[in-house]
């Protein structure tokens, strides 16, 4: 039994949504953003409240109940506030820079890396070794900063890479000889 699927959603005064055939769509001050839900959950939109119901108690559809509320949720939070992720490069002579609103990431490679962001996505940088992914999209934010990081990801012994500003490295020692 999902218990966050069942809970109402609010929709603040500023956001305008539409439901059409299992797709729920969320306009607001930054802009819009669509998701389409699964056929078997019923969504009804009444006096500025959401509430996503289920018509059976199969297992798929307990286990999508509570994703598609979030999922709704997230888009309401992302319209109005929008989402940001911030990365750090830590390493001897890595940096990065901006080039029209793409990245350029020089992290130890013979040649740079370029990064185009996708739409929606806005790629910012501070200094030359933080960078900030935001948009209103939490899965487009979240996989572009993923994509950036794999680029070089931290190593445990000296900490160099590409690393979340509030992540921890756990560090190894080296060889004892």
């Amino acid at each position: 039994m999902s218990r966050v699927g069942h809970l109402p959603v609010e929709i603040p005064e500023k956001i305008e949504v539409t439901v059409e055939d299992n797709v729920v769509t969320i306009k607001g001050p930054k802009g819009e953003l669509s998701q389409e839900i699964n056929e078997h959950l019923d969504i009804s939109l009444e006096d500025n409240t959401i509430t996503i119901n289920r018509s059976t108690n199969s297992r798929d559809d307990k286990c999508v109940h509570g994703l598609s509320r979030s999922l709704v949720i997230n888009m309401i939070e992302g319209v109005i506030n929008g989402f940001e992720k911030k990365l750090e490069l830590n390493g001897v002579g890595y940096r990065v820079q901006k080039q029209g609103s793409n990245l350029e990431l020089k992290v130890g490679y013979s040649h740079p890396v370029v990064i185009e962001p996708a739409e929606g996505i806005e790629l910012n940088v501070e200094g030359n070794d933080k960078i900030i992914v935001s948009g209103i999209d939490k899965q487009k934010v979240g996989e572009t900063a993923a994509n950036i990081r794999a680029v070089r990801p931290p190593e445990p012994y000296n900490g160099k890479g590409i690393k979340y500003i509030d992540e921890h490295i756990s560090r190894k020692e080296g060889k004892t000889g």
